[in-house]
């Protein structure tokens, strides 16, 4: 048998990998060929998969880092087209809706205090006018800031000389400023009835319609300063010009000036046909009225309702029948003529003279509203004043009806925080004037959706030093507020300047304009006003207004 051999296999060999060997530390010493181009992004085995897709919108804030990886966040596989993503624009800004289980759950959280009552479900029982107030407010935060129109149309033909921001103004500082000189008193005051100090909540008065006329005249149409100016001051204006600009800093709303340089003497006065002497309503609220010129609650009407109240609150205090006692300046009212007819209302002016340093003399036309017997039967000088009451909630105030009589300091707080311009205004003008007592009445709507009538609820009398440390108002920065004004309008040429208040912005603005503006467009600035108004007679600005 003859035996086959098979021939021998050659053994398979074995080719070793190629190995890089790092002597000094760990891992390849190169990228591999086939890995180089592949981004590689830091992974754990413990992180959870996500969706593919979410269209939800919402993530619970609980599970929000649910699918983060423990390495953190990283855009290498982020996916960005160049031409997409400049051209994409976010159109639906509107706020999300949160889900049913998620809605009021910081809010119940945090109720959970003496505030609110703990229920058998976990839930929170919060007081409803709570809730609704916090509503309204975190709904309205998002919301755009309306845009403010100015008092006076800039014009190209302007020339802006400088921005004065707030913050600049509030450091400013003139010390040592003495009390003013008379130099002339004229006008008729009437004395204050003090039953009117009785009057509160349950005791309230009706506001009644005084038909009585005020003169509201510039500076340079006074005949007084006229006089003056020949022989006394270099600086001329009225105290509600210089409580505007001393108190500018706590302004939001637009306002104007026209500053009048002749020589070495300087005239601050209002433009004809301005809304210069309407009294603001919340001014300086976090949620000032925004309403349109239709509404009651717009704040041109509301100004016009302060305003009407104001006026005719100041003469309804007084003593006004004929065999009462009038308090007599030597010199008549310089305002009332032959022409007109009807009843001046109660008035004291006081011209007073104030050395301002370096030849500076300020020479301005002070107010008074009454008189009244002090405790030593001395004569005392009032500035009477009325705030109104036009809707609490939409106001975010609180309701003086109910808290008047018990908790007036908190009533008066609020009116601080909504209207402290105003406020601060009145003391300066009180201050200017040198009165002794300065007469705030509460005047309230007989119904929140009637602003024809009102009711007095109270008053409250204050000495006007003691009430302007109590607003925080410094009458050294006040001054120099003034000064650093008249400092930079005295460097310019003859001529005429505006300064005004820049509507959206906390700053003035200091123009130069020419010669002939404001004097031939009286008509225009003014426009057709309504007549259908309960203050209809406040809608003709001039020299005088019949209340």
């Amino acid at each position: 048998m003859s035996e086959h051999v098979l021939p021998a296999e050659e053994p398979v060999r074995f080719i070793a990998p190629i190995i890089q060997d790092n002597p000094t530390g760990w891992g390849p010493c190169e990228m591999p060929e086939q890995f180089r181009d592949m981004p590689y992004q830091p992974f754990s085995k413990g992180d959870r998969l996500g969706k593919i897709s979410d269209w939800t919108m919402v993530q619970d804030k609980k599970y929000q880092n649910k699918y983060a990886s423990q390495f953190g966040a990283g855009s290498s596989y982020a996916y960005y087209h160049e031409e997409d993503e400049s051209t994409f624009h976010l159109v639906d800004t509107t706020r999300v809706q949160k889900p049913p289980y998620q809605r009021g759950r910081a809010r119940g959280q945090r109720g959970r205090g003496a505030r609110g009552a703990r229920t058998p479900g976990g839930m929170t029982t919060l007081n409803k006018q709570r809730d609704r107030k916090l509503g309204k407010r975190w709904g309205q935060r998002g919301a755009p800031m309306k845009i403010r129109d100015a008092s006076v149309t800039v014009r190209p033909t302007w020339v802006t000389i400088e921005d004065m921001d707030f913050p600049r103004l509030a450091k400013l500082s003139l010390p040592g400023i003495k009390e003013g000189e008379d130099i002339v008193c004229c006008g008729t005051l009437e004395y204050y009835d003090k039953a009117y100090d009785r009057v509160n909540v349950k005791h309230e008065k009706p506001l009644q319609r005084i038909d009585r006329i005020f003169h509201t005249v510039t500076t340079t149409d006074d005949p007084v300063i006229r006089r003056l100016s020949k022989t006394a001051g270099t600086v001329y204006a009225t105290d509600a010009i210089l409580a505007t600009i001393m108190c500018c800093t706590r302004s939001n709303y637009s306002w104007d000036i026209v500053i009048e340089k002749i020589g070495d003497k300087l005239f601050f006065d209002k433009r004809d046909n301005t809304e210069f002497d309407l009294l603001t309503v919340n001014e300086t609220s976090v949620e000032p009225p925004t309403d349109d010129g239709n509404s009651i609650n717009s704040p041109r009407n509301l100004a016009l309702e302060a305003t009407f109240i104001n006026h005719n609150f100041s003469q309804q205090v007084l003593k006004n029948g004929p065999a009462e006692p009038k308090y007599k300046f030597p010199e008549q009212n310089p305002f009332v003529s032959e022409e007109e007819e009807g009843e001046v209302a109660s008035v004291g002016y006081r011209y007073r003279k104030w050395n301002l340093n370096n030849g500076v003399v300020l020479v301005a036309r002070c107010e008074h509203d009454a008189v009244m017997q002090g405790p030593q039967n001395e004569t005392q000088f009032l500035s009477i004043k009325a705030l109104n009451e036009w809707d609490s909630k939409l106001a975010n105030g609180v309701e003086w009806r109910q808290k008047l009589d018990t908790q007036r300091g908190a009533v008066l707080a609020n009116e601080l925080r909504n209207n402290s311009c105003k406020l601060a205004k009145w003391t300066v003008q009180a201050l200017l004037a040198g009165s002794d007592q300065i007469k705030f009445g509460y005047v309230s709507r007989t119904q929140v959706r009637d602003n024809s009538r009102h009711v007095i609820l109270g008053t409250q009398q204050f000495k006007p030093h003691e009430f302007a440390a109590q607003i925080n108002l410094s009458m050294d920065n006040a001054w120099g507020i003034l000064r650093c004004i008249i400092d930079i309008c005295m460097k310019q040429k003859d001529g005429k300047y505006l300064i005004m208040k820049d509507p959206n912005k906390p700053l003035i603005r200091l123009y130069d304009i020419p010669d002939n503006t404001f004097e031939s467009d009286a008509s225009e600035e003014s426009g057709d006003e309504p007549a259908d108004t309960p203050f209809a007679p406040l809608y003709s600005y001039g020299n005088s207004k019949r209340i």
